[in-house]
């Protein structure tokens, strides 16, 4: 876009809209003599909307602020994974694209999107505490659990709330140009650049089970990481076929059983990057993965980010 004309943002504030959420696109883009944007926040009738944490908004404005905005800004809010939200909103946000606006999602405003069908065959991505929601409600979007933000072109999500910081600059970047949006990040002690491919970096990418039949083996394998795990050594652990194993795993966990030790494998590499000076080949070892080409390739797949520099990650602040 041309830095010379006006860029007019909407913040769409939702029931139990998390502040930090809003606070951010509302910042980010408020009107000011050196950004050519003119920020409104709305709801989905002018007056007060309950937040979440407490916190409470008085919007000026209704849905018609979509109806102006060439960008749409949606924070995420408290239980995105119950309702979606009120039709007249989905409506709204459906003909805002249609007359040409972007619409960007932070952290669960994604479900809001989503529930609009434009996320339907695109990648998307939400916060990681949500991703395993997202994908369950809206199947056919494409869920990447691991990125901090996704640019689709006219629909873009990003992670939790920081990594909407990370998703207004990008758009400054590409509206106005790096030096804008480096300006902004300076005003914001932000990072000035991180990739939206950058890992989320969520606690575990082991998912939790949802059932329990297979939990001792789970509990066997992870003390056996660095050892050979085969179906069929999994299997005969668990006492069924590998068959009726692999079958049953999924449908407790939500991946086949070697997805599963992969992941588990890898979690255990970040907490030895995290934690020991051990080097990338002696850490591939130990994991089971054999050599550090093998990690790279697989911590790459997993988290889009290589054993250092997710090392370099927990090093900078000491």
């Amino acid at each position: 876009m041309s830095a010379s004309r006006q860029h007019r943002v909407a913040v769409l504030v939702l029931e139990g809209a998390k502040p930090l959420d809003v606070g951010i696109p509302a910042q980010v883009f408020t009107t000011r003599a050196s950004m050519p944007y003119e920020v409104r926040v709305c709801g989905a009738t002018p007056g007060l909307v309950t937040g979440g944490d407490g916190l409470a908004y008085y919007v000026a404005h209704g849905l018609d602020a979509l109806e102006w905005a060439d960008i749409v800004f949606v924070p995420g809010y408290r239980f995105p994974d119950r309702d979606d939200p009120p039709r007249e909103v989905i409506d709204a946000l459906i003909a805002a694209h249609g007359r040409g606006a972007r619409l960007a999602a932070i952290s669960t405003g994604a479900f809001a999107l989503a529930a609009t069908g434009l996320l339907d065959g695109r990648r998307a991505t939400t916060h990681w505490h949500y991703t395993r929601a997202l994908m369950a409600r809206h199947p056919l979007v494409n869920v990447d659990e691991n990125v901090l933000f996704v640019d689709e072109g006219s629909v873009l999500t990003s992670a939790g709330a920081a990594s909407g910081i990370d998703l207004c600059l990008h758009i400054l970047r590409g509206d106005l140009g790096v030096a804008a949006s480096n300006h902004a990040a300076r005003r914001l002690v932000a990072a000035p650049y991180r990739s939206g491919g950058q890992a989320q970096y969520v606690p575990h990418s082991v998912p939790e089970p949802q059932g329990e039949r297979f939990s001792a083996t789970r509990g066997w394998a992870l003390h056996r990481l660095g050892d050979p795990l085969t179906l069929d050594i999994l299997a005969r652990q668990a006492g069924v076929s590998a068959r009726t194993f692999s079958r049953r795993f999924v449908e407790e966990t939500g991946y086949t059983p070697m997805q599963w030790v992969m992941r588990a494998r890898i979690d255990l590499a970040r907490e030895l990057l995290e934690r020991s000076e051990r080097g990338v080949e002696q850490i591939a070892a130990d994991v089971g993965l054999g050599t550090g080409a093998n990690l790279r390739l697989h911590f790459q797949r997993i988290l889009g980010t290589t054993p250092s520099e997710y090392r370099r990650t927990f090093t900078r602040g000491e």
